[in-house]
This record gives C-alpha cells, sequence and structure tokens, in this order.
C-alpha cells in the first residue's frame, strides 16, 4: 500500500461503522475548514489589532465556536473511523474472536455511556434554550458581541452524544455479526 492510500484509508470509516460512519467521514471535511478558518480569522484579528488598532468584538468568540464544535465532532469521527484510543497492550494480545468479543462489549459500553452523558446533556440544554417561562430563548455569552454560541455549543454537544450512541449501537451490531 502506497503512503497515499494509507493517508486515504485512514480517512475512511471502517466497514462495521456502516453508511452512518461512511457519512460522518465524509462530513470531516466541512470541520477540517473550520479550523483553517479559525486560523484565518485569528490571523484578521492580530492584523486589525496590532496593525490598524482596531480589535474585533467577535473574533475570540467565533474562534472558540468553531473550534469546539470541530472538536466535539471529533469523538463522532474517531468512532467511525476508529481513530480512538485504546490500551493496545491487553487487546493487541488477544485472538482475533476475542478482539471481536471486547469490540462488542466496548461498543455497548461507549453507548450506553454515550446515552447517559446524552441525558445529562439535555438536562443542562433545557436551561440552555429556554426560559423560566418556557420562552425559546438560546442562552448567549454576555460579551459585547454577546452571540448564541453557549446555546448553540451546548445542543450541537446534545446532537454529537446522540450521533455517538448511535454509532457504537451500529458498530456492537455489526461486530456481533462479524465472523
Amino acid at each position: 500500500m502506497s503512503d497515499h492510500e494509507e493517508k486515504d484509508a485512514g480517512q475512511r470509516a471502517i466497514p462495521e461503522a456502516g453508511l452512518f460512519g461512511r457519512i460522518i467521514a465524509k462530513l470531516s471535511a466541512l470541520f477540517s475548514l473550520a479550523i483553517v478558518s479559525s486560523a484565518a480569522i485569528l490571523i484578521f484579528e492580530v492584523a486589525m489589532r496590532y496593525l490598524f488598532n482596531s480589535p474585533t468584538i467577535w473574533a475570540h468568540e467565533t474562534v472558540i465556536f468553531l473550534t469546539a464544535t470541530t472538536f466535539l465532532f471529533g469523538g463522532l469521527y474517531c468512532a467511525s473511523t476508529n481513530k480512538h484510543i485504546r490500551v493496545v497492550l491487553i487487546y493487541d494480545a488477544l485472538s482475533p474472536e476475542l478482539r471481536r468479543v471486547f469490540n462488542v462489549a466496548i461498543s455497548i459500553a461507549c453507548a450506553l455511556a454515550s446515552a447517559l452523558f446524552s441525558w445529562a446533556g439535555w438536562l443542562v440544554v433545557k436551561r440552555a434554550i429556554w426560559t423560566p417561562a418556557g420562552d425559546f430563548r438560546l442562552e448567549t455569552s454576555g460579551s459585547a458581541w454577546n452571540p448564541p454560541t453557549p446555546g448553540l455549543l451546548k445542543l450541537f454537544l446534545l446532537g454529537i452524544l446522540i450521533l455517538m450512541c448511535l454509532q457504537f449501537a451500529i458498530l456492537a451490531v455489526n461486530y456481533a455479526k462479524k465472523k
């Protein structure tokens, strides 16, 4: 396998991730652009602040939002492409059949953990998107710009956790089917 093929294979979802995993892997390019955009915004902010003495009120919070969403998406991407952290000392010593059993058990445990974190995330989101009176209003940052990024990030986190739960369930089923 050439270096290019190895690099390309690292960006694909594993077969056990199914169609859902392949979609997640494709979406990763969008989040890569968010990191590049963050860098461009920071360069713009530095130029505005130090060359023109006219800092922006939006750059810092925008960069935080873009990088936070990228890092949150990264967990889902790692699950879909099997690039998550694993203690290989034990895993690599297992037979293929035991690895399959471990993969099923780990996927089930991760699905359950994601489901529990989703529930906890929902409790946080409820307070971030509704006022005590029940009106819809996204939580804002409270800065001079005051964007609704905290509320949006909490919603995004909840969505990612739900999708991670789904991805781990798909992985568990497909690992269990694998012979």
